[in-house]
């Protein structure tokens, strides 16, 4: 079975080298969260604002869950609200169905549910914000098919649960809604000196101060901040960042 999920040294913002995934609380919930929404064969809702690692941590539980029990996980991404014609063609190619698509919706719709009822596989449809009524629609004729065999993880930023949350068809269905925040200044204290080598030899106060100034609990940020830190110790020599240090690496941050 060929993954669609991306290879692991993409999870972290620039591929940091040396950069750790990090056991957090949200991660462990999104662990548990996704087992159960796959093992029920339901839809699940995961959103937050960007950067917290939504991505990151469906990645990893769901690679967990490949490696386990086989799980065939099929991606779905959109860039643009997309038409039902637009579902259908992604998920053809998600599929990964020979030949060319059926030009027909009716034979389409057949040929798609068909290969859904084959075997059991999670649909993880990113961007989920950008999705609209008429997709919506299709997702859910697709998971109400007595039929199909599929789990359905949406996920997205901020918008994707007050747009899930404005077609009641639909939202009425999702098994789990987990909502990913930022790190709090304690848990920021916790994960950070194991998510890079950098923050453990960092003084816990300058932590602090790097995330009040810049990183302000995202996980994208840190990566950033890490990124920058790293470049200017090997500029200067030092051995360990400091606050005149990190007040360099803030000045790329824009």
């Amino acid at each position: 079975m060929t993954s669609q999920l991306p290879p692991r040294e993409t999870d972290h913002y620039t591929q940091l080298p040396d950069a750790a995934v990090v056991t957090t609380r949200a991660l462990l919930a999104a662990r548990e969260n996704i087992a159960d929404t796959i093992e029920a064969r339901a839809m699940m809702c995961l959103h937050g604002p960007a950067g917290v690692g939504k991505t990151l941590a469906a990645n990893v539980c769901l690679r967990e869950l490949q490696a386990a029990q086989g799980e065939e996980v099929c991606r779905i991404t959109f860039r643009a609200r997309p038409t039902a014609r637009a579902v259908r063609h992604e998920l053809f190619a998600a599929l990964g169905l020979p030949g060319e698509p059926p030009r027909h919706p009716s034979e389409f719709d057949r040929l798609l549910l068909d290969s859904l009822a084959s075997q059991p596989r999670t649909l993880v449809v990113d961007e989920a914000q950008w999705l609209n009524r008429e997709t919506f629609e299709y997702f859910r004729f697709a998971w109400d098919n007595p039929y199909t065999q599929i789990a359905i993880l949406f996920a997205g930023g901020e918008g994707a649960h007050s747009v899930l949350r404005k077609e009641p068809m639909l939202s009425s269905r999702i098994f789990i809604w987990q909502h990913l925040k930022k790190l709090t200044m304690a848990e920021v204290q916790q994960v950070i000196p194991l998510y890079h080598p950098v923050w453990s030899r960092t003084d816990p106060e300058d932590i602090a101060y790097a995330d009040r100034h810049a990183a302000h609990g995202n996980f994208r940020n840190w990566a950033r901040l890490t990124a920058h830190t790293l470049t200017a110790l090997q500029r200067t020599g030092r051995a360990r960042p400091d606050q005149e240090l990190l007040r360099w690496a803030f000045s790329r941050l824009g």
